[in-house]
């Protein structure tokens, strides 16, 4: 059984960087995105902006993966493929990145929604958003891996959502997925003890209705069972003493998203 690999100060910020170009890519993607642009060549894009900043694409030929980007329109849950599909006004699109650079991964996913969406996608981004920022509040030394996964099966249940069970987050940082692994349901309390050195991504994955998935016969693309939409934020995190240190960032996607406005 793999162990958990623990970070030190320097490694930590050198996964900083391979986050925060993460963080950037994802700021690029939120230039474009809008009604009429295919999902594939927003991947595109992101292949040749983290190419010219030094660093490779995590998720390309990951398992047999074949692109830079997870995008997930709509009731894909998570790791849809980028392709022809056209993005329409009300979709929701959620967009999922790594990135290796100087050895270190980074890992941070955004849910857009394109122009004017309806009022049940409006609340299931910004509680999915909420329950990733509830979830990081727990990855803190002393807490539980259960307490960041209550924090976020609490909120999300409450607002009437779904917690998807068979996906969770990770450690990350020394390769893609580590350990220990971060589910976004559990009991406070439960689980491994968080320490000084841990670096998780933690990834809420929330659905409008049921909680339930269906696996597609690619061996990679999730959807809701019931086909109600699903959004997913993630943010590669530090577990530190009294707060968590957040690697990577949501205000460069979101000062290109009030631009467009």
């Amino acid at each position: 059984m793999s162990k958990i690999i623990y970070k030190s100060p320097e490694e930590i910020e050198l996964i900083r960087e391979s986050a925060l170009l993460v963080s950037k890519t994802l700021a690029e993607v939120a230039k474009v995105i809008g009604p009429g642009i295919t999902t594939l060549s927003l991947d595109q894009l992101a292949y040749e902006f983290i190419k010219d900043h030094g660093a490779t694409p995590a998720f390309l030929n990951y398992g047999g993966f074949p692109n830079s980007l997870c995008i997930s329109p709509n009731d894909q849950v998570v790791h849809g493929f980028p392709n022809d599909y056209v993005i329409k006004e009300g979709d929701l699109i959620s967009v999922d990145c790594g990135v290796i650079k100087n050895d270190f991964f980074g890992d941070s996913a955004f849910t857009f929604s394109i122009g004017e969406v309806d009022e049940e996608k409006q609340k299931l981004v910004k509680v999915t958003q909420e329950c990733l920022q509830l979830g990081i509040e727990k990855a803190v030394v002393g807490m539980r891996i259960g307490d960041i996964a209550f924090a976020v099966q609490e909120h999300a249940e409450r607002n009437g959502f779904g917690v998807v069970r068979e996906l969770v987050g990770h450690g990350v940082g020394v390769k893609l997925h580590e350990k220990p692994e971060v589910p976004n349901y559990g009991k406070r309390g439960s689980g491994i003890k968080l320490e000084e050195g841990m670096v998780l991504a933690i990834e809420p994955m929330i659905n409008a209705g049921t909680a339930a998935v269906k696996f597609w016969n690619d061996g990679w693309t999730v959807t809701t069972r019931d086909n109600k939409p699903s959004a997913h934020f993630e943010h590669t995190v530090a577990v530190k003493k009294g707060k968590a240190d957040i690697l990577s960032t949501f205000s460069l996607i979101e000062e290109v998203l009030d631009k467009k406005k």
